[in-house]
């Protein structure tokens, strides 16, 4: 039961699908104002009893979510002209506020009761869960003691207060409120752009079974003895459209969107759907030639909205790949398509096994190839701010410079190994048996040291908002959600809202 706007994973889910429409779908929209249809409480935040009852994975999955779909809010700012403003017209709380702290403007209302709070760690025993910290922080410039003040007070700050604090950018008696922000709309939407047509994004079919997910370009299937899954991403079906603009009139139907989207999908049912599944073998199937050609319409997002939405898309569903809590192994074998935008994958995996020549039963196969394009080197930044390839290469520019001169050479497996581009280079005796020792070998480990193991690994390099709320907030929550003082039979968690105080361990740990 929802009460007070909170929310859970449902309405999440909605936002993030909004957010993306109004990208894709309204791409003529300038400004969007995040409001309340509640008078007096604008957001109180995730709901606390879904919390209470959920299991120690479904809450970590859920924060990391709501980290995501602020992230697309900032980013639909940054990427897409799309400017985002809270009008905050009651009170908002913890999770609430951090919704409007995604925002580019903040706008409360000052009525004498509507508030901004973060009163997670004085009532729950736990960490604002989707950045509110590292946004006062980082992004609202708000001093680290004043900060420390408003985060441990209940009721959290009102009116000029939280203006004095910084928290909101201005506090409007009632009266004016809605005159103040059709000002501020028309000021902030600007002039009218050139007209776009909005592309539908239709509903992705997809087929389940016990142990497969199957999409148009994209299948899952579950290996539970090994407790792996193996994704195939597969090429196009038909010739690159000539331009940005054909691509444009195909809609949702172009390749790299449907296959974005559907990849996207799949890797959020493995997150919520298939928690016991540790390690996701990354495949690909398709012609080279056709992959890159439709690579080379992604190579120009200056000349067409469209194209420069779906690289914007690449870079949040590549995100989406890093921040997930597996194991990831790509596999480069004759007859796929690892290049251009889709090379990503391979500099995303923990390791990236590549096959030396053929399989004998292939008959006339050409050996594996993987393909560079100039999207390896910038267009699809990691939440370090680093292309995958720098971070590879962090601290060796000249390798990173080897690499780019092999930009459009279809690479065989040595010589990508040679490059740094791949972890190992094997041969068909070898190939089963490696791959099978790999899956046994990781499935003997603990899921908890890998976890903190690949997260540590994968993100060398500068920290950034968006790192530190990944790397810093979700290993700290995903610990202080598992202590009996925010869960435990006498912990804040399962006693809020019961007039109860909770009795904690106060030992420093």
């Amino acid at each position: 039961e929802l009460k007070l706007n909170s929310y859970d994973i449902g309405v999440d889910i909605e936002l993030a699908d909004a957010v993306q429409r109004l990208r894709f779908e309204q791409p003529n929209v300038r400004l969007v104002v995040i409001t309340s249809a509640k008078a007096n409480s604008f957001c109180a935040g995730a709901n606390i009893r879904m919390l209470a009852l959920a299991s120690h994975v479904h809450k970590v999955n859920f924060c990391k979510f709501t980290n995501e779909t602020r992230n697309a809010i900032e980013d639909a700012t940054t990427g897409s002209d799309q400017r985002y403003i809270a009008a905050i017209n009651g009170t908002a709380a913890g999770g609430g506020y951090e919704l409007a702290l995604s925002t580019d403007r903040l706008l409360l209302i000052d009525d004498g009761n509507a508030a901004v709070s973060l009163p997670e760690v004085p009532l729950l025993a736990v960490l604002p869960g989707t950045g509110g910290l590292t946004r006062l922080t980082d992004k609202r410039n708000v001093r680290p003691d004043l900060a420390d003040v408003f985060c441990t007070l209940e009721e959290g700050m009102r009116g000029q207060r939280a203006v004095a604090n910084r928290l909101v950018d201005e506090a409007i008696p009632r009266s004016k409120f809605d005159q103040r922000i059709d000002e501020l709309v028309t000021e902030l939407a600007g002039p009218e752009s050139a007209d776009r047509q909005g592309v539908e994004l239709p509903t992705l079919m997809k087929s389940l079974t016990a142990d497969t997910i199957t999409y148009r370009y994209v299948s899952v299937t579950c290996e539970r003895l090994t407790g792996s899954a193996t994704v195939v991403l597969r090429g196009p079906d038909e010739a690159a459209p000539g331009s940005a603009e054909d691509a444009h009139l195909q809609g949702a139907a172009f390749w790299p969107l449907t296959l974005l989207r559907e990849l996207d999908d799949a890797l959020l049912e493995l997150r919520f759907n298939e928690p016991s599944i540790g390690s996701l073998v990354l495949k690909s199937d398709g012609r080279m030639g056709e992959v890159m050609a439709y690579d080379a319409i992604l190579r120009n997002p200056a000349d067409h909205w469209f194209v420069n939405e779906i690289n914007l898309l690449a870079q949040r569903v590549f995100k989406r790949l890093d921040l997930t809590s597996r194991s990831l192994f790509a596999l480069v074998e004759p007859g796929g398509c690892f290049g251009g935008f889709l090379a990503e994958i391979l500099f995303a995996a923990d390791r990236a096994y590549m096959l030396d020549g053929t399989f004998e039963h292939a008959g006339d196969v050409a050996p594996a190839t993987m393909t560079l394009s100039n999207g390896n080197f910038g267009a699809y930044a990691m939440v370090n701010g680093l292309s995958r390839l720098a971070t590879r290469f962090l601290g060796d520019q000249d390798a990173l410079e080897a690499a780019r001169d092999l930009i459009g050479q279809p690479l065989q497996a040595i010589r990508a190994a040679d490059a740094g581009l791949v972890t190992f280079a094997l041969d068909e005796i070898d190939w089963d048996d490696e791959i099978r020792l790999l899956l046994e070998e990781r499935a003997g480990f603990s899921p908890d040291a890998l976890t903190g193991m690949e997260a540590n690994l994968r993100f060398g390099g500068p920290e950034t908002m968006e790192s530190k709320i990944f790397a810093r907030l979700t290993a700290w929550q995903n610990w202080i959600f598992q202590r009996p003082n925010a869960v435990g039979e006498t912990g804040a968690l399962p006693l809020y809202g019961t007039g109860r105080r909770p009795t904690f361990d106060k030992t420093r740990v």
